[in-house]
């Protein structure tokens, strides 16, 4: 096959040659070049001729690797955008490349010759054994085999409608789980024997491609199993399923050849494996997404390192540009984040689905730059066109329309606040606790007659906005309205029943309360990750932010028994008053906080109004205190 009509890679790579005979399931590795160039010409925002090239190499759908290959695109097609097609389309790609990689598997012994093995080891008819006996074809059938159950069963649990698909699905991931720790074991004890005979750290006859698969699988759920809530990861320990983080981080870097002490990876371009880069990509999701949700083992420095290198290897990747841009955002520099994504948004026309997550992102750091025209603007893009929370869209469309206050934006919001409800989705059955949330706050707007205190500075806090807002922000924008909501509802103090025809005074007080605190604690402590300017002139002093803060927090718990609804915020205070803690260095007070948090008592005082069920975001805020214990003897700053 030609690829005189494809493009180039930036570093001068072009399409490899195909066989056009007939596809031999011994020669299915000598696809694997072809399948490399198909990657990286997707990772350089040439996303169809990416799916174009896989189609024309393998129009069938036979060959190993393109058949799964194929699959992944459509999978990731159909987790982009949400929509029924594309998600049926996706899970049924990924079945058949499924189907092919059993096809070229190793065929497990009969029962009666597994009962024997279980008796003679020599056997090799499970563990590391059998996958010793297998061809190098049948290893990287393995591989792919459990790569394609894992995307086939991560696709299916967010298709499907009902909690028997959940419960199929989930026994599939026991299935990869499986394969990946006996591959994982397998490639030990090669370079562990590769190591006593003196030939190297490696078993020098395993091919990186292999490696780079299985480094991928093994870091990836060593990682996942780790970021399970502590109830769920019980369970999962009970059939021996444990994940170290540290592990499969390790796991991760090994495959680029990542080190702490280096800026440059080990692994040079011409020698590295064929899933090195998704190996990065998971790295850099792991720094800089869910870094929203733990801290343990969260490396900003090494995400540079890592993008460092891959913007130069696609100077125009959408991936990479985004990463740019949360990289940005984690370091507390809103408006760089914009530019980045601005330019992601930019780079490429062909996935429109990517500009919906630029679209977000700018969404957000223009909430923390208090640049409410343009998050408006976002939402309102989202709104039209995105469809993965039609929910949210419109909600943030709502918070924007009512902090910008002229009559006609609010009734424009309102009109959206009566749609929010209606406009949830399901996955796997159970609602999305983020629209549970939007939809509650929509119906208060309504109950409320059309009003909702601090909606848009709330929802900064949600999206952790505020976490990433320069101080001066937080002090010249966003504490000024905060101190112009406290002075109204203090005029109401003597008699609450006379604010707004006697509704939500001490809801909105707590909310005031609460999110004085929050913009006041990180104008004392920013993000340990934030890059602050040393000339910035500190309009508010640490010690009177800090002391301010634990007052603001404190008048939420003496308030708190008065809540009617907003139960959470009484929560989220105690979890945030213990990060102030833990900032001052008070680690026990820190962790006292935390530990409430986590023991499930109702914390909304003795005669108050307690909560039936859960309160919102609940398990949210469960993750993220678990994570901020977890790091409590690790890091002085949350």
């Amino acid at each position: 096959m030609s690829g005189s009509m494809l493009p180039a890679l930036p570093w001068g790579a072009t399409a490899p040659s195909v066989s056009k005979g007939p596809y031999s399931q011994e020669k299915a590795l000598d696809d694997v070049p072809a399948l490399s160039y198909a990657l990286h010409l997707f990772l350089s925002s040439h996303m169809v001729e990416a799916e174009e090239y896989c189609s024309r190499c393998d129009p069938k759908r036979e060959h190993l690797y393109f058949a799964t290959g194929f699959g992944l695109i459509q999978c990731f097609k159909g987790l982009m955008s949400f929509e029924d097609e594309d998600l049926v389309s996706g899970l049924n790609h990924v079945r058949h490349g499924n189907a092919v990689a059993s096809r070229h598997r190793k065929r497990t012994a009969s029962l009666p010759t597994r009962l024997a093995g279980l008796v003679m080891g020599s056997l090799n008819t499970s563990g590391v054994g059998f996958i010793k006996s297998m061809t190098r074809v049948e290893r990287h059938a393995e591989l792919v085999y459990a790569e394609s159950l894992f995307e086939k069963a991560l696709i299916g649990i967010v298709y499907s409608g009902d909690w028997l698909a959940f419960i199929k699905e989930a026994l599939n991931m026991r299935t990869t789980i499986n394969i990946y720790r006996q591959l994982g074991k397998f490639l030990e004890e090669a370079d562990a024997a590769a190591r006593a005979r003196g030939e190297g750290l490696e078993d020098s006859s395993i091919d990186a491609d292999f490696r780079s698969g299985v480094y991928l699988g093994v870091g990836m759920l060593n990682v996942i199993l780790s970021l399970m809530p502590s109830k769920l990861l019980t369970v999962m320990e009970m059939f021996g399923y444990t994940g170290d983080r540290h592990v499969g981080l390790e796991y991760l870097m090994r495959s680029g050849g990542w080190t702490a002490g280096s800026d440059e990876p080990a692994v040079s371009l011409e020698s590295e494996g064929i899933r090195r880069s998704i190996c990065d990509m998971s790295l850099l999701i792991f720094h800089l997404v869910l870094s929203s949700v733990t801290f343990d083992g969260v490396d900003i420095d090494m995400a540079q390192k890592i993008l460092n290198y891959h913007v130069k290897r696609y100077p125009n990747g959408v991936f990479f540009l985004f990463g740019q841009g949360r990289l940005s955002l984690c370091r507390g520099q809103p408006a760089e984040a914009i530019t980045y994504y601005t330019k992601a948004v930019e780079a490429q026309n062909q996935y429109r689905n990517m500009h919906h997550i630029s679209n977000w992102e700018i969404a957000v750091a223009s909430l923390a730059l208090w640049d409410i025209e343009e998050s408006l603007r976002c939402w309102q893009i989202l709104t039209a066109e995105a469809t993965w929370s039609k929910a949210v869209y419109a909600y943030g469309t709502a918070v924007c329309l009512l902090q910008l206050g002229d009559d006609k934006r609010r009734e424009d919001a309102a009109k959206l606040m009566a749609k929010v409800p209606q406009l949830r989705q399901r996955i796997a059955g159970k609602s999305i606790p983020m629209e549970k949330y939007i939809a509650r706050k929509a119906r208060k707007f309504q109950d409320q007659g059309g009003r909702l205190a601090l909606a848009a500075l709330e929802l900064a806090y949600i999206f952790l906005a505020i976490a990433r807002a320069p101080r001066e922000i937080i002090v010249s924008k966003m504490l000024p309205l905060v101190a112009e909501m406290l002075a109204t509802l203090q005029v109401h103090q003597a008699d609450p029943s006379k604010y707004e025809q006697g509704t939500g005074y001490w809801d909105d007080l707590c909310l005031t309360y609460f999110l004085q605190g929050i913009c006041l604690r990180y104008v004392a402590y920013p993000d340990a990750d934030a890059v602050t300017d040393p000339d910035e002139k500190a309009l508010i002093g640490q010690a009177e932010a800090e002391r301010d803060a634990l007052l603001a927090f404190e008048a939420v718990f003496t308030n708190g028994t008065k809540v009617t609804l907003d139960h959470h915020l009484i929560y989220y205070a105690h979890y945030e008053y213990g990060r102030l803690l833990a900032c001052k260095g008070d680690k026990e007070g820190a962790r006292k906080h935390l530990e409430l948090v986590m023991s499930g008592k109702p914390l909304e005082g003795p005669g108050g109004n307690h909560r039936k069920g859960k309160y919102s975001l609940e398990n949210a805020l469960h993750v993220r205190t678990n994570a901020a214990l977890e790091a409590l003897d690790h890091k002085a700053r949350l």
